[in-house]
């Protein structure tokens, strides 16, 4: 993939490393949207991106998801 919207950020050394990013991309694939999750060595963090324009898209919140759960990605 050479271009990607970044959907959500994770800090890679979570307590719960790459599961939260995992989850936000398994409820996008649920409704539909294409996401997967990568590894961002250099900021350390785990991505969830879908193809496209190379772009931040905020997801500030997941139908389906719980009431608590946000997700912002980094600028």
């Amino acid at each position: 993939m050479k271009h990607a919207q970044v959907l959500g950020t994770f800090p890679a050394g979570s307590p719960r490393g790459s599961w939260p990013a995992e989850e936000l991309a398994e409820r996008l694939r649920s409704q539909g949207r294409a996401a997967e999750v990568v590894m961002d060595l250099a900021t350390d963090a785990f991505l969830v991106v879908a193809p496209g324009p190379a772009e931040v898209v905020h997801v500030d919140t997941v139908e389906a998801a719980p009431a608590q759960a946000q997700y912002t990605a980094a600028s």
